[in-house]
């Protein structure tokens, strides 16, 4: 077996050509080369494969974001390790789920969670528990420190796991997503042709590294042609302002972007270096996309990626970037959109968006029959997201299909609701959906965060609402919110508010 089919065979180069060069630079002012952290993985690998961690041991990490964090993801790559990130926010309940079905060797936490973590560890079965914390240090950091440092690149084939992920068990039992090297290098080679990266960019890399967007978009991106990255632990917008001139692109989540939006800092100056702004995660309100474009002269491109794919499509880099759409396909990715009996519907027809292509995961872990059902039989993925594709080929996502409002046997899309709430004068943001009605089967709710100032009433929006909806689209009950409930990634966590107003008609 050849190592090139390991994906950091293909970082590795440029550590080599690029070692005395600066990789990253932290907030605080500390600054690593490629061979800093070329150095420390090699270490961290050599380490993890003394402690008895074998090729396909998956190896737990539930840490803050840190450059040592960033040297432990590489480690498990060269190693032949998979690499199993979970959110620090996971709470001990969420982590015995995770840490049951991974079945992992080895657990990797926060020394200030160590004590619950070791019960559910030994509870599991886990042989092995090391802690790193966010400054760099911890027991994995000072027992490897006598373990050499010596180059080490375990072979690995395309099809070979990399990384076991877990859906955002919004819904239902979190699935294991297993990634291979094949999936991370195809979708990365991709992104690297679609935005034209190079080792002239300098990413502002504000994002959370146990997550697809900032683990492998925006480190993948920059690694394999040596870029170099400002290091945050966490998103502030003071801090991104400040260091907004030194970069020349960012990536972030649509939060990001209306919290710089919010700062009268953040001016058409702080951003002028900037060849691109980048967004994703969670749909971009249009009003954010104009905004910022005014604001700043910039149009953000939103691309439509998720955990079983990576990358799907991307609004282009040279082109027209469309707001309220996520572009088309990437180089090697093909989508679709399908009825539910699988039949191709026609351009601009709304229906079940499909895609294939080496970016797609291998299947779910331990789950064959799960598996087998959201693949078809010519290859493509179910990504249980609805959609429609024009003339030109760019995809629109109009919601999940889990999300999908059936009222009186007719279907609403959630989202198409929810652009038509968000353009009143009033509204900051809104989320449609279905709670059961004894009537209709499910009635239309719509939850709404008014603008600050704003005094827009329940009756005002539901009074257009019909001026411009079929009589069915309409919210039968509108809520108003401070916030709407997200997950760590800026999506909005719809089960939440089905739960909240789960009884709104049952007269409880």
């Amino acid at each position: 077996m050849s190592s090139s089919g390991n994906l950091f065979a293909h970082f590795a180069a440029q550590f080599e050509a690029r070692a005395s060069k600066e990789l990253l630079a932290t907030a605080d002012g500390r600054s690593y080369s490629y061979q800093d952290i070329d150095r420390e993985s090699a270490r961290l690998a050599n380490f993890l494969a003394e402690l008895g961690i074998e090729v396909g041991d998956r190896v737990s990490v539930q840490v803050e974001k840190s450059p040592q964090a960033l040297a432990l993801y590489l480690a498990c790559l060269r190693g032949g390790f998979v690499f199993h990130p979970l959110n620090p926010g996971y709470q001990p309940a969420e982590l015995e789920y995770f840490l049951d079905n991974a079945a992992p060797t080895i657990v990797i936490c926060d020394s200030s969670d160590a004590g619950t973590i070791r019960g559910l560890a030994e509870q599991a079965g886990i042989k092995h528990l090391l802690t790193l914390d966010a400054d760099g240090h911890g027991s994995l950091i000072e027992n490897s420190r006598a373990t050499p440092a010596d180059a080490i690149l375990v072979a690995r084939s395309a099809d070979d796991l990399a990384a076991l992920l877990y859906s955002s068990g919004t819904t239902g039992v979190p699935k294991g997503i297993m990634l291979t090297h094949g999936n991370l290098l195809s979708n990365t080679q991709s992104l690297l042709t679609a935005w034209e990266f190079s080792d002239r960019d300098r990413l502002l890399h504000a994002l959370p590294i146990f997550h697809v967007h900032g683990l492998f978009v925006g480190l993948g991106c920059t690694l394999l042609c040596g870029a170099s990255m400002r290091w945050l632990n966490a998103f502030s917008a003071e801090t991104v302002i400040r260091y907004l001139p030194e970069c020349t692109v960012m990536m972030g989540v649509p939060t990001y972007y209306t919290r710089l939006l919010s700062n009268e800092n953040f001016t058409a100056d702080s951003t002028k270096n900037i060849r691109v702004f980048i967004s994703g995660s969670a749909p971009l309100l249009e009003e954010t996309f104009v905004a910022f474009e005014e604001r700043t002269g910039h149009r953000i491109l939103e691309r439509y990626g998720m955990t079983e794919t990576n990358m799907n499509t991307s609004n282009p880099l040279h082109g027209e970037r469309r707001a309220g759409t996520v572009g088309p396909p990437l180089p090697g990715v093909q989508a679709r959109v399908v009825d539910d009996a699988g039949q191709q519907l026609a351009v601009g027809e709304v229906g079940n968006l499909q895609v294939r292509g080496a970016n797609v995961f291998a299947g779910y872990w331990q789950m064959p029959d799960k598996t087998a059902e959201d693949f078809t039989a010519d290859g493509f993925f179910n990504t249980g997201d609805k959609g429609r594709i024009d003339a030109d080929g760019y995809v629109s996502i109009v919601g999940r299909a889990k999300d999908v409002v059936i009222t009186g046997g007719l279907n609403v899309y959630p989202k198409e609701i929810e652009l038509f709430i968000d353009d009143l004068a009033g509204v900051k943001e809104s989320a449609v959906i279905g709670v059961p009605h004894a009537d209709f089967g499910e009635a239309v709710v719509a939850a709404v965060v008014r603008e600050s100032g704003s005094a827009i009433s329940a009756e005002e929006i539901i009074k257009s609402a019909k001026q411009s909806l079929a009589n069915f689209k309409v919210p039968k009950h509108v809520a108003f919110v401070d916030e709407l409930p997200r997950n760590t990634m800026s999506k909005v966590q719809k089960n939440v508010l089905r739960e909240s107003y789960n009884d709104l008609f049952s007269g409880k």
